[in-house]
């Protein structure tokens, strides 16, 4: 796809990589501060320029139904497009400065996840989005290869982006920061309509994906705003959508707020639970994530931290029941 389009005066261009449809003049960069408009053409400045690559757990994404125990080489930017207070990576995400002298080009970074045994590749730690052309390029070398590519993302992706994922994307991994409008525009930047609609275009385009909530009590952890986004993944993405509900912990601009405590976690869960969701995992604190069967509760899958130690899935079906367990699970 062309990642961006000319207006008719010629004095600007408009970026197409995400939601704010950034109007950007000759010289200038859009909100995420890495995307500039150079003699009329959209130039992805961190384009082969990542600051964070680390192997690790799939789990740690978090995605658990995509290859449970495989790792996934991850890597990110400087930069994004939303200003949360809480960001527990902004020393990067709200980081604009550059390091030039870092370069790894997409057949690098491929033949690196294969070096280190990994079969997918993350596109993680600040939001990918901003550097899509760059995880484009990773991503179709990498499917060539038959590693798995997943996308860590806050789901202000543009609708021209999420149709172009759906030929090399497998699986995502969106926040649903917020059931506040409010608050999406307001605090974070964002838009509360724009995640929703990306999740159910995803979804539609075939793209595995699994939602986070950060939980922050105070801010979002309000019983009806926790059933409602419940029913929202249940009854628009399905119910067997996993959603990964995660503990907040201080950070950034949020040092003064406490941490979100277990017993709020488990709430939310039994909400989600009495809405319909099959699958419903507790991040940041120290539980399982298992995986049982919603059709006999038969244990599929044993999780301590990021280690699998247990995992009776056969081809993708419940031993038990034989009921089939959505997920990307070869």
């Amino acid at each position: 796809m062309k990642y961006y389009k000319e207006v008719k005066d010629k004095e600007r261009i408009i970026c197409l990589l995400c939601r704010h449809s950034c109007s950007i003049r000759e010289g200038n960069v859009g909100m995420c501060g890495v995307n500039k408009n150079v003699d009329g053409e959209l130039k992805n400045l961190v384009y082969g320029h990542p600051v964070a690559v680390h192997i690790d757990p799939v789990e740690k994404k978090p995605i658990y139904h995509l290859l449970p125990g495989s790792s996934a080489l991850s890597f990110g930017t400087v930069g994004c497009n939303f200003r949360c207070p809480f960001c527990q990576n902004w020393d990067i995400s709200q980081e604009h400065k550059i390091n030039e002298n870092i370069n790894v080009s997409p057949e690098e970074m491929v033949n690196l996840a294969i070096e280190e045994g990994c079969d997918s590749i993350a596109y993680t730690y600040n939001e990918p989005t901003i550097f899509y052309p760059y995880a484009k390029d990773v991503g179709l070398l990498a499917k060539k290869k038959e590693l798995k590519n997943i996308f860590v993302s806050n789901g202000f992706e543009s609708p021209e982006v999420i149709k172009d994922m759906a030929s090399w994307i497998d699986a995502a991994n969106i926040d649903l920061k917020s059931w506040d409008s409010d608050y999406y525009r307001k605090v974070l930047k964002g838009g509360l309509e724009e995640v929703k609609d990306t999740l159910r275009r995803m979804v539609d385009e075939g793209i595995w994906v699994e939602v986070t909530t950060l939980l922050i009590e105070g801010e979002n952890d309000s019983d009806r705003d926790i059933r409602e986004m419940a029913e929202f993944i249940k009854n628009d993405l399905g119910p067997h959508v996993p959603w990964h509900l995660t503990a907040f912990h201080p950070d950034y601009k949020m040092l003064d707020h406490e941490r979100t405590n277990l017993e709020t976690l488990q709430r939310a869960k039994q909400i989600g639970k009495e809405a319909g969701l099959y699958y419903i995992y507790l991040g940041n604190v120290p539980v399982h994530g298992d995986t049982h069967c919603p059709e006999c509760d038969e244990l599929l899958i044993d999780r301590t931290g990021y280690s699998i130690t247990v995992n009776r899935l056969e081809n993708g079906h419940c031993p038990n029941c034989r009921r089939e367990i959505e997920g990307v699970w070869k």
